[in-house]
């Protein structure tokens, strides 16, 4: 979601700034995360405590539509409203919609959701909410909000990341060793100051905005690159925008190192390398208005 921190991707990467990085990139970075992480995505709708197949769904910060259409698979009855305060990235959910044949199985609203009224969203069985909620300013006021909006005994599904995805391995690259951690520091120290609650924990929160606690799943990623094509891509797509945000924070022999991954006309280009693997965790809390 994009609506709280202009300043920061639905993944917690902050914008860059050099490169002409903008929502266009970030939404880019978001279809390759769906693209990669599909298999998961799967894994996590299934795994879900339901006691019968929804029918009414809202994905709350829906960015291009990973989850949308992770739902539309995986509940083809279900008719899914997917809300995100970026007009780019639900015109970029339409078309896909559209490609794949489901555009009348999408309602789409633009909305902020730290506004004190929320639109009209229905009354859902399921709400879908991945990567957003640590972008909300009052993340217990839009848990009250979203425990009213579901009917009784619907679902309310919350997935968290621990932050952006890694991919080089530790002594790589072989000039300047360690250095993505290294700059996803830098960038965690910034994003930190504007998402405090990127990587938290939603179960006592949730139990405080009147939920009861289903389930809890802890889901650790880790893909070779070379099972996917675009893991390179993503790659590339994520450095490049850590470059925009903190190239000022990082020592001179870092940014050349840098740089050298980013060039993908080089020899050092990431594109180029046979060691890339993605690796991230993500925490699914399954939480039932009662």
């Amino acid at each position: 979601m994009t609506h709280a921190h202009p300043h920061t991707s639905h993944h917690g990467v902050p914008h860059g700034h050099q490169h002409g990085h903008g929502t266009d990139g970030q939404a880019e970075i978001l279809d390759l995360d769906a693209e990669v992480l599909a298999e998961h995505t799967a894994s996590i709708t299934a795994w879900l405590p339901l006691e019968t197949n929804p029918r009414q769904i809202v994905d709350l910060g829906c960015g291009t539509g990973a989850g949308t259409f992770a739902l539309l698979d995986r509940f083809p009855d279900a008719h899914v409203t997917a809300v995100d305060a970026s007009a780019e990235h639900l015109q970029r959910l339409r078309t896909t919609a559209c490609a794949r044949g489901v555009e009348e199985r999408v309602s789409r609203v633009q909305a902020n959701l730290d506004d004190a009224a929320w639109p009209d969203l229905g009354s859902p069985d399921l709400v879908w909410a991945s990567a957003s909620l640590h972008h909300m300013a009052h993340p217990a006021r839009v848990l009250r909000a979203v425990h009213d909006l579901l009917t009784p005994g619907g679902l309310f599904a919350v997935v968290e990341l621990a932050g952006f995805p890694r991919f080089l391995p530790e002594s790589a690259p072989e000039n300047r060793p360690g250095l993505e951690e290294r700059c996803h520091a830098a960038t965690d120290r910034r994003t930190a100051e504007h998402l405090p609650h990127r990587g938290a924990d939603w179960g006592p929160m949730l139990t405080a905005a009147g939920f009861t606690i289903e389930g809890e799943h802890a889901i650790a990623v880790n893909i070779e690159g070379s099972h996917s094509a675009a893991i390179g891509r993503y790659a590339l797509g994520g450095l490049q925008r850590i470059r925009g945000a903190v190239a000022d924070t990082l020592a001179p022999e870092d940014l050349t190192a840098l740089d050298q991954l980013l060039d993908t006309g080089s020899p050092h280009s990431i594109l180029r390398r046979d060691d890339l693997t993605m690796r991230t965790e993500r925490t699914v809390w399954a939480a039932r208005r009662a």
